[in-house]
């Protein structure tokens, strides 16, 4: 079987990472290669996957854009690429590869597999993006041959959609293990978020906390703040008007593994959220979580057994840091129910398993339409 996997950018970030895993795991099992949107000419993810052998295909004119002339010239270079490569299936990820491939795909005949890391309709979603998104994938909804929700609240979501039941699956995010492990309980707490600078992270609402539990402690709690993205510099500058003295803007960085073993707690302040990667690689390495009270994270995080789900309240957020800075041994135990979770529901071979599953039952579905 062979499948095109496509995706808007190659930067680092979730749907990156999940593409990357699928194709870890199934590269031995599909003949696979992954087309790449964007302009930038030496993408992340680009060098990741010919690490693994996996061929790569450009894709400059999909760009992260909803305009509609933007989309036409994405999918016509997409269909042209189909013409010569002539893939089985087309596999994509996030919004506007879903979107080109599902006009590319059925012009070309070639069906198509969507995942989606977080529509954006979700009520979060400022009003001209959430109808403009919503009414995009109702538009496509009937030339998605199946859709991927990474999480039970996105298949809800989904079910806004014109798109028959047996035709939308849930299939977790998942990674691959990692002998690295963090060791919460040790002495100074250290904390880490590992999100990309631009929304709908909130990393300001770590800051502001960071802040407020320095003022009631009396020193500041050590932070390392990971990621890339047009607000860095905004954030850079708030921690100096914050006169935040322990805080590491590391940008973007292909160490993220050795980095969480050296911290001691997870956080993730989000306006939104699918199934964020990032804290699923907090619960492989063994790390309670702070997150934003949200759906995808409630899939994730049990409050008060791997970590806390939190309002979007600095002082909410203030009190946690404070509670976990003055208990080492429950963030040691919060950390080994973290490690427990991932074992339990994050290793990549379910995952890989599942979507195989769904190539498969395509293709049988075209065969016995063609027949």
């Amino acid at each position: 079987m062979k499948v095109l996997q496509i995706i808007t950018k190659g930067e680092a970030g979730g749907a990156q990472t999940h593409l990357l895993e699928i194709c870890r795991s199934l590269h031995a099992r599909v003949d696979l290669a992954v087309v790449i949107g964007g302009p930038d000419t030496a993408p992340v993810l680009e060098g990741q996957l010919r690490a693994l052998g996996i061929a790569t295909h450009r894709l400059p004119p999909m760009v992260n854009s909803l305009s509609p002339w933007r989309l036409l010239q994405a999918a016509r270079a997409l269909r042209r690429l189909l013409q010569q490569q002539k893939p089985d299936l087309i596999h994509a990820h996030s919004a506007i590869a879903g979107a080109a491939a599902r006009i590319a795909g059925p012009w070309a005949g070639v069906p198509v597999v969507y995942t989606v890391h977080g529509f954006g309709f979700k009520p979060q979603v400022r009003w001209p993006q959430r109808i403009a998104a919503l009414l995009l994938e109702w538009l496509l909804a009937r030339q998605t041959a199946h859709m991927i929700c990474v999480s039970e609240h996105e298949r809800e979501l989904a079910q806004r959609l014109p798109l028959a039941h047996d035709r939308v699956s849930v299939i977790h995010n998942a990674i691959q293990d990692s002998p690295q492990r963090a060791h919460p309980e040790v002495e100074p707490m250290r904390v880490i978020m590992v999100a990309r600078c631009a929304a709908p992270k909130r990393q300001d609402l770590l800051l502001q906390a960071l802040a407020l539990a320095a003022s009631r402690l009396g020193r500041a709690i050590p932070a390392t703040l990971v990621g890339g993205g047009p607000r860095l510099a905004a954030l850079q500058a708030q921690a100096r008007a914050l006169r935040l003295t322990d805080i590491l803007f590391t940008g973007d960085v292909d160490n993220v593994t050795e980095l969480l073993s050296a911290h001691s707690v997870f956080a993730l302040a989000s306006d939104h959220e699918g199934l964020p990667i990032s804290v699923i690689e907090a619960l492989r390495a063994g790390l309670p979580v702070l997150g934003s009270e949200l759906p995808g994270l409630r899939e994730l995080i049990e409050h008060g057994r791997e970590g806390w789900l939190l309002p979007p309240d600095a002082q909410a957020w203030a009190d946690a840091l404070l509670a976990l800075q003055a208990q080492p041994a429950l963030r040691g135990g919060m950390g080994l129910a973290a490690r427990r979770r991932y074992e339990e529901s994050c290793e990549p071979r379910r995952m890989a398993d599942s979507v195989l599953a769904v190539y498969g039952q395509i293709l049988h579905d075209e065969q016995s339409v063609h027949r």
